[in-house]
């Protein structure tokens, strides 16, 4: 008897996510645009509302989150547009590996390209509102959880506007009311740890609608995909 059904399912997965991750690295614009976005919002913000440390880290939270949302907005778009264009999300669907497969491969191609990178810069976004060692660290994991959330509903997005013209500004109204309750838990759990309450919640919530969307978009995906392919 055949056994190579789960390595099957592996090499799939890997071998999408690496093709996506090569093809981010021969277009660096596509990676560092987010980023540049992403610290040119956050960082103007306090220079806009003063140097009053109250001020900075009441707002801090809520502006590096949705700076971080925005910014992760911008390449998604991109996710299947390429493949559709050179003929490769043909292939794709017509691939014997599970189609929901290949999709979570590309949601978490993207997250790694365009997620985690904002992660990392996220801790020197927030020196700028002078934000104690442990709220920052709360500030990483909350976006960890919460950009590839993005990226994951984000993908479901995507997959239905590929190939729309003006799709980029048609992604952004499908999705933004799906990740509405990402940003107010994000905000809010940051908030709460730099003023010493309780984050568990916050995080536990982030947590949970991850969990959601690595069980339900890449299924959701692979639907829209057959949806616009046909």
């Amino acid at each position: 008897m055949n056994n190579d059904s789960g390595p099957g399912l592996l090499t799939g997965l890997a071998g999408v996510m690496r093709r996506d991750l090569l093809l981010a690295w021969k277009r660096p614009g596509d990676v560092l645009n987010p980023l540049f976005f992403f610290a040119m919002v956050a960082t103007l913000f306090p220079l806009a509302v003063g140097p009053g440390e109250q001020a900075l880290v009441f707002s801090g939270p809520g502006v590096v989150w949705v700076a971080a949302l925005l910014a992760a907005l911008l390449s998604l778009h991109s996710l299947f547009l390429g493949d559709h264009e050179d003929g490769s999300l043909d292939q794709l669907i017509l691939c014997p590996q599970p189609l929901p497969l290949l999709a979570l491969a590309k949601a978490l191609a993207h997250w790694m390209v365009s997620g985690i990178p904002l992660v990392v810069m996220s801790p020197l976004v927030a020196i700028t509102y002078q934000m104690p060692a442990g709220t920052i660290a709360v500030m990483a994991a909350t976006l960890a959880l919460g950009t590839l959330s993005l990226s994951l509903v984000g993908s479901v997005g995507a997959a239905l506007t590929v190939g729309l013209h003006r799709g980029a500004a048609l992604l952004g109204l499908l999705i933004l009311p799906l990740v509405m309750p990402v940003l107010i838990f994000g905000a809010r759990t940051v908030s709460l740890a730099a003023s010493g309450d309780g984050i568990a919640a916050g995080l536990y919530f982030l947590g949970a609608y991850c969990m959601l969307a690595v069980s339900l978009a890449p299924f959701a995906t692979a639907a829209a995909l057959r949806i616009c392919n046909e």
